[in-house]
């Protein structure tokens, strides 16, 4: 016995048909998609739509209309269109994207040594 509402989708074209007028109301209407309009053009919140992207018939289909909005945002930093903390919040939050620094160590560290070069210096 299955509980809850039923799927408002049971196959990816008719998903996939939504989201391409989706991507040409944004042209015409010369706005931005965005993952939350994404999810109000299929009828869903975001979290649902998270969750369809989850499932295995509409994962393409999903992060295939993800990816062409991540691209859109992409293209915005680039070109400087846009306010860029707010599309990199948007990055960070809808894709993924992290601030990262990598720091290599090469050598040892002996905790004996650094105690003792610690009390050296304290005692002067």
């Amino acid at each position: 016995m299955s509980v809850g509402r039923p799927k408002k989708y049971t196959k990816a074209e008719k998903m996939q048909e939504k989201i391409d007028k989706y991507f040409t109301m944004c042209e015409q209407k010369e706005e931005p998609p965005t993952v939350c309009g994404l999810a109000l053009a299929l009828d869903m919140d975001r979290s649902g739509l998270l969750r369809y992207e989850q499932e295995g018939e509409f994962c393409n289909t999903i992060k295939k209309a993800k990816l062409k909005i991540e691209a859109n945002y992409e293209q915005m930093m680039v070109s400087g269109k846009g306010s860029t903390p707010g599309l990199i919040f948007n990055m960070k939050n809808n894709f993924g994207w992290k601030d990262k620094q990598e720091v290599e160590h090469s050598g040892t560290v002996s905790i004996a040594e650094t105690l003792a070069k610690a009390q050296e210096r304290a005692k002067k």
